[in-house]
Formats: structure tokens, C-alpha cells, sequence
């Protein structure tokens, strides 16, 4: 799996000073993006090739051949085979470069090779629309901003140690037409990304950006370790099977002397059944669980799976962890896996804690889940205050067959199946 650190921005904001620091320091590949573009401005400067001239420009996008090298850690671009990497920084490619990567068949093949470039590896790319058009599910947004004047000052001494000779009034209008362009382009325009982290650079230096944007992708890596933990899915030994059973029996006596467990009904002894219950409490699902001869697979937020012991827990007793107010398919998978395994699982349709009381529509997932896997619904009423001492009612139903309605009548198989847990929300005895 790929990590992508995407950095946009206006010129001048510093982001490919940045962006080589960064790839430096994180081992990440860096990739000009905007060095396509100026490759392909050249080659159209070399043909003669005008903006208007859109059968050529199509015909010459067919038979480019853009290549990147790394040596001695400088970034080498290649343009049909000749290093082209000094040329493409020249006052007529910087001219012209924005309204060709405005063309929207050049922005098309250059994405395409931008992709590719990326592929697979872990990459740090730098240029307008990377967050927002490139790699919109980027793990790492940033937005690189700073004043109109600083930019201009910045390019212009950029240039003048490269031996570029423009003068800041020259780099300064040349700044201002590319940020009108970049800003209304009908493709890939240059905006913030809502996900995205905005940085203004104006009053900072290179080393207070890149320990900013460094803070960022660390904190988004062990995020994403943490996650890779979460779901990884364990195996089932003889050793976990011993220690899920010693810890049911301990965990059912405490949950029993803490509360007053009456259950009615069974849960079948075998087969395939999903089980869907209403949420009251935390310790609800707990109930469930421990108190059924057959190990239930629950579907529990991932927000659980961050604290060590529920952690050790939800792995212990296979609970699957997803993604709330989203479609989860890594979970879907998982749930429906679970059911052609011919195993139980659990899941809550209001969604969360007390879902009905908040007047909130019930999720269709259990329904969508069962008419898949053409299973059974077993609907379960848990009533009850859940203080210390005072009794909780689990009450299990006849299993519900939902395999009449199809996947375009989920609402309905949904309002069945809560009716059913409301009924027994109300049985005590």
C-alpha cells in the first residue's frame, strides 16, 4: 500500500524547496508534477506548436516520451532523451506553462503519467490540483499559501541564482496571471481541499514549514498504523478459542453480579443468523456476546479499538471494526464473509446509543446484509436502566425471514425487523 503526501499551492509559496526537504527526510519519492507540464511547454515551444492548435498538440501527446531520474539526489528530467531539466525553468516555459496545462488533453495525459509515476510507491507530490484532482484520497493535504508580494520576492531571487534573468516586476505580473489561471481553469483549478491542511508561509521560514508539514505526516502515519492494527484480522487458534472462553466465563460472572441478567428465547444452535438488537448501553453488546454459547462477531465503531483493553477484547471475540457515517466495504466484506461462514453476527440498525429515543432513521445495512447473504435475522429487546444491581432483560425472537423483499426494499425489510426489536423491548417476563 501507497502513502501520498500531496502539496499544493500558488508559485512561489516555497513548495518544491519544501517538498525535496521532505522527501529527504521521510524517504519519500519525489515527483514534479509541474515539471510535466513544463516538459510538455517545451516540446510544443520546440514544434512550434501553438495553444490553438489542438489536432497537433493531441498528436504530439501520443508520441512524448517524459522521463524523471534521480542522481546524486537532484530530480533530472528527460524530454524524448535529453536532460531538459535546466531548460524547462526558462523565462519563454514560464510563460507559457500555465495555459498549457489549462489544455484539458494535456492535463489528462500528464495525470495519467503522474499516476503511474506514483504507483505503488510512497510519494510526496507538489503542484496545483494534487489533493484535489491527482490523488484525491491523498493520506497527507497540504495547502501551501503566502502573500502575493513575498512570492514574487522569492521567485525573482529563485531565479536570479539559477542565472534566470527577469526583473520582480517581470516575475511579480507574471506571478499574478498565473494565479488568475491556475484559479479558473475549467480542470484541476487551484483550491483548497475541504480535507486539506492549510499553512501560510508568509512569516515563516523553510525549516518552521517543514517541521509543520513533518508533525502532519507523522502524526498521519501512526494514525494509519494504528488503523492497519485495527483491522488486521486475527487468527483463530486453539489458544485464542481457550483464552475467549476463559475470559467469557469471568467477564458473564461479573456482568452477572453486576446486573440481574434475565434472557428469553435462543439463539439457534448452528447456522448462519444475523443478530439485530437496539442500543441502550455500552455494555449491551457485552451481553450479547457473553451470554451466548456461540461466539457472535459484532460490528463495533473503530473509535472502540483505540483503547488497549477493548482493543485486546475486540480482537479476542473477532468484533469487526468500521467506519461510521460512510460506507465501510472493507467491513461489509468482512460481515458478509462472517455469514457464509455460516457464523453469527451482530449489529445495532439504530446506528448508535439510543438511536429511537433520538428519533433517528435505522441503518439498512443488517437488511442489505441478509437479503445478500440470504439469511435469517434474529431481532433482540434489551430493556433495562444498566445501574449497578438492577436487571436487564434480553429477549430474543423468532428469526425473521427477510428473503421476500428484494435489495430495492431495504426500508421495508428495516421498518420489519425494528418492529420486531420494539416488541421486545417491552417483554419482561
Amino acid at each position: 500500500m501507497s502513502f501520498i503526501v500531496a502539496i499544493d499551492g500558488p508559485a512561489g509559496t516555497g513548495k518544491g524547496t519544501v517538498t525535496k526537504i521532505l522527501a529527504k527526510k521521510f524517504k519519500l519519492l519525489n515527483i514534479d508534477t509541474g515539471a510535466t507540464y513544463r516538459c510538455v511547454t517545451l516540446e510544443m515551444l520546440n514544434k512550434g506548436i501553438k495553444l490553438d492548435e489542438l489536432d497537433k498538440i493531441k498528436e504530439m501527446l501520443k508520441n512524448i516520451n517524459i522521463d524523471m531520474k534521480i542522481e546524486d539526489d537532484k530530480q533530472l528530467f528527460f524530454l524524448d532523451g535529453e536532460n531538459v531539466t535546466e531548460k524547462i525553468r526558462s523565462k519563454e516555459v514560464s510563460e507559457l506553462v500555465s495555459p498549457v496545462s489549462s489544455i484539458k488533453e494535456v492535463r489528462l495525459a500528464m495525470v495519467n503519467l503522474q499516476r503511474k509515476m506514483a504507483e505503488g510507491k510512497d510519494v510526496i507530490m507538489e503542484g496545483r490540483d494534487i489533493g484535489t484532482y491527482v490523488f484525491p484520497a491523498a493520506d497527507v493535504k497540504i495547502y501551501l499559501d503566502a502573500d502575493l508580494e513575498e512570492r514574487a520576492k522569492r521567485r525573482f531571487n529563485q531565479n536570479k541564482e539559477k542565472g534566470i534573468n527577469m526583473s520582480y516586476v517581470e516575475v511579480l505580473e507574471n506571478i499574478k496571471k498565473r494565479d488568475e489561471n491556475d484559479k479558473s481553469k475549467e480542470m484541476g483549478a487551484l483550491k483548497v481541499a475541504k480535507d486539506a491542511e492549510v499553512i501560510d508561509s508568509t512569516s515563516m521560514s523553510i525549516n518552521q514549514v517543514v517541521r509543520k508539514i513533518s508533525e502532519i505526516i507523522k502524526k498521519r502515519q501512526t494514525d494509519i498504523k494504528l488503523k492497519q492494527k485495527i483491522y488486521k484480522p486475527r487468527k483463530e487458534t486453539a489458544w485464542k478459542k481457550f483464552v475467549r472462553k476463559v475470559v467469557k466465563i469471568f467477564l458473564g460472572t461479573l456482568y452477572r453480579i453486576a446486573y440481574r441478567v434475565k434472557i428469553t428465547g435462543e439463539v439457534p444452535k448452528e447456522g448462519a443468523y444475523l443478530i439485530c438488537g437496539n442500543h441502550i448501553n455500552y455494555l449491551d453488546a457485552a451481553a450479547i456476546v457473553l451470554f451466548n454459547k456461540r461466539k457472535v462477531n459484532f460490528v463495533a465503531k473503530e473509535d472502540l479499538f483505540t483503547h488497549g483493553i477493548l482493543f485486546w477484547l475486540g480482537h479476542l471475540f473477532d468484533a469487526i471494526p468500521i467506519k461510521r457515517n460512510m460506507q465501510d466495504i472493507d467491513a461489509m466484506k468482512r460481515c458478509l464473509k462472517v455469514l457464509k461462514n455460516g457464523e453469527l453476527l451482530g449489529i445495532f440498525p439504530e446506528g448508535t446509543r439510543k438511536g429511537m429515543e433520538k428519533n433517528m432513521k435505522a441503518k439498512n445495512g443488517a437488511a442489505f446484509m441478509a437479503i445478500r447473504s440470504n439469511v435469517k435475522v434474529i431481532p433482540v429487546g434489551i430493556h433495562g436502566t444498566f445501574k449497578p444491581f438492577s436487571k436487564v432483560y434480553i429477549n430474543y425472537g423468532e428469526p425473521i425471514d427477510v428473503s421476500k423483499y428484494s435489495k430495492d426494499q431495504l426500508d421495508e425489510a428495516t421498518e420489519e425487523i425494528m418492529e420486531q426489536i420494539v416488541m421486545l423491548t417491552k417483554k419482561e417476563d
